[in-house]
Formats: structure tokens, C-alpha cells, sequence
């Protein structure tokens, strides 16, 4: 009888509460399930813009797509592997540049430019990321700070490469003849793609054995060595991965604006990007983008207010999200979101 008794209650805890591992596959196809279809009509709502708009606000959105890549980068590093760079505006640079050169002086088509800068930036990563390793906190901050200060005046030192102060000013891609699209909304497209693609990269990336490595070693770096994770090997790889989306960036910046010069790869550069992405949300997959509309909008708003304005602002609005929205604009969206949905489904409940 004790057997039997055994038996049943055991069954009876079998059936009471369901295996862990059989309750992981529904949070994470809910989650899927949320997310993907957002996506979708996102996507759908980017192809249809360039129609409806004037060419003026399709350049400044493919521009915001471009910030969203170097976003994606800079939140492989900051907000998944817990890093601080103040200097992602230099691998930008370092992308436009090698992209410009290939096109203005070697006259190689940008279809071939686009992996090289992105290889380029990826190389200069590595190399820059293995000293970085020694760094933490404020003194990573500082280094990145110091790569980001030199750039400037080591472009404009070589003029007979990089055009020096003036520049280079390049031949936008043209749209192909059977495409039936102006130029403005080519380059667009071009954007759109390149976005989407690094946004699958990253995601994918994110998914894998990488991605919980990356994670591991933001959240707690001891723990994750004696899990058998290399934080050294790992850090450095964050550090190639963000600078390479930088690089791949910077190269679709000169598609779009036909001109590079040391002057629009400043200090503020990258400072504007880590306070896009601070603003649209760390570790999130919506921030670089919203973080990327953030850099694109918010400036040219606010200078058309006061010349002074757009520093004010970006103090503001930081200030802002971090007591109103300590996860970014994402996590502000995604609260109202719920929000919504819950108040959605008590309207359900009472009127059943």
C-alpha cells in the first residue's frame, strides 16, 4: 500500500507541476511571438516611407538607420559585455575612411567597400581591444576617450591620403535603371538592407553560446571564469564585433552623404552615440534604433531652437531617462506596452 501510495503521489506531482525545461520553450515562444510581428509591421512601415516621403526626410531617416548600425555595435560592447567606450566615433571614422579611399583613389565599386571597411574596423578592434583588456571602468573610458581625441588631427596629418582638412567628396551610388527608383530613395533601401542584416547578425549572435558568454561576463566576471567562460577571449571579441558594426556604419554614412571629411568624426560624435544609446536603452534590441532616431532628430531639433541647445538637451534627456526610464525609451515602450495589454485584458476579464 505505501508503494502504491508512492506511486500515486508522485504521478500526482508530475501532473501538478510541469517539468522546468518544458516551461523555457513557451516563455521563449511568447517572447518570439511578441517581438517578430512588431518587427514585421516595422519593416513593412520602412519600405513604405520612402514613397510617401520628401527626399529631405528619406535622407535624414537612411541617416538614422546608419546611426542605428554603429549603435548595434557600441551595445554588443557597453550593453552586453559591460564595457566603456568613448571612442566608437573613431572606428565610425576609421570605416568611412577606408571605404572613401578604396572608392575615390583605388575607384573600386562601394558593393566592395562595404566588407573591407567592415574587416578594416574589425582588425583595428582587436588590435585596440587586447591593451584595453589590462583596463576597466574609468580607465577603458579614458583610453577610448584618448583614440577618439588623436584620430582627428592623424586624418587631417595625411592629406595626400585622406583629402586633410577638405576631405574627400565621392559619387553616391546610383540606382539601377530597372529598379524605377530616384537616387534618394536607392540609397535608402541600401540603408534599410544593411540594417536589417547587421540586426540578424547581432541577433543571432546574441542567441548562441556567445551571446549567454557575452552575458555572463557582464553580469559577473569571476562567476563566468569559473563556469569555464574566458572573459579576456571574450571581451576582445566584443570589442572587434562593435568596432566592425562601427566600420560597417561609417561605410554607409559616405553612401548616403557622397563626402567625408575629419571634421564630422569628432569627440561629439562619439559622445552623441553613447548618449543615443543610454537614451534609446542598454542591452535591448529596440534601443540602437530608437537610439539611432535619438542622434539623427534631437540635435538638429534642438540647434534650430538655440545654437547652444543641443548640449542642454542631451543633459536633459539623460537626466531624464535615468529617473523615468532607467532601461532607455525601449523599456519605456515596452512598460506601456504592457501596461496596455494588461488593462486590455482586465477590460476582457470584466466583461465576460
Amino acid at each position: 500500500m505505501s508503494d502504491m501510495g508512492t506511486r500515486h503521489s508522485t504521478v500526482g506531482a508530475d501532473r501538478a507541476a510541469p517539468a522546468p525545461d518544458r516551461a523555457v520553450p513557451r516563455v521563449r515562444a511568447r517572447r518570439i511571438g511578441t517581438s517578430w510581428p512588431a518587427a514585421a509591421v516595422l519593416l513593412a512601415a520602412a519600405c513604405w516611407a520612402p514613397f510617401e516621403l520628401a527626399p529631405f526626410h528619406t535622407f535624414q531617416l537612411s541617416l538614422a538607420m546608419v546611426y542605428a548600425v554603429a549603435l548595434l555595435g557600441l551595445n554588443l560592447l557597453v550593453g552586453h559585455t559591460g564595457q566603456i567606450s568613448l571612442g566608437h566615433g573613431a572606428f565610425f571614422a576609421v570605416g568611412a575612411y577606408t571605404a572613401a579611399v578604396m572608392m575615390d583613389r583605388w575607384d573600386l565599386p562601394y558593393a566592395v567597400a562595404l566588407p573591407a571597411a567592415a574587416a578594416v574596423a574589425f582588425v583595428l578592434g582587436l588590435a585596440l581591444g587586447v591593451p584595453a583588456l589590462r583596463l576597466r571602468g574609468l580607465y577603458l573610458a579614458l583610453v577610448t576617450l584618448a583614440i577618439a581625441i588623436f584620430l582627428v588631427p592623424l586624418l587631417k596629418r595625411f592629406e595626400s591620403v585622406t583629402g586633410g582638412s577638405m576631405g574627400l567628396t565621392l559619387d553616391t551610388p546610383r540606382p539601377p535603371t530597372w529598379s524605377g527608383l530616384a537616387e534618394d530613395q536607392w540609397l535608402y533601401f541600401l540603408a534599410l538592407a544593411v540594417t536589417v542584416v547587421s540586426y540578424l547578425l547581432v541577433a543571432g549572435l546574441l542567441r548562441s553560446r556567445v551571446g549567454r558568454a557575452l552575458h555572463a561576463v557582464r553580469d559577473n566576471e569571476i562567476a563566468a571564469e569559473v563556469m569555464g567562460v574566458r572573459p579576456a577571449f571574450y571581451k576582445t571579441l566584443a570589442f572587434a564585433w562593435g568596432a566592425m558594426f562601427a566600420g560597417v556604419a561609417g561605410c554607409v554614412h559616405i553612401w548616403v552623404i557622397g563626402y567625408v571629411s575629419p571634421d564630422s568624426f569628432t569627440l561629439t560624435l562619439s559622445i552623441t552615440l553613447l548618449a543615443g544609446l543610454v537614451v534609446g536603452g542598454l542591452g535591448g534590441h529596440w534601443g540602437p534604433l530608437l537610439g539611432g532616431l535619438f542622434v539623427m532628430y534631437v540635435p538638429n531639433i534642438a540647434q534650430d531652437v538655440n545654437q547652444a541647445a543641443p548640449g542642454v538637451v542631451f543633459g536633459l534627456l539623460i537626466i531624464a531617462v535615468m529617473y523615468l526610464a532607467p532601461n532607455g525609451a525601449a523599456g519605456l515602450v515596452g512598460r506601456a506596452a504592457h501596461w496596455l495589454g494588461h488593462r486590455a485584458g482586465k477590460g476582457r476579464s470584466h466583461a465576460h
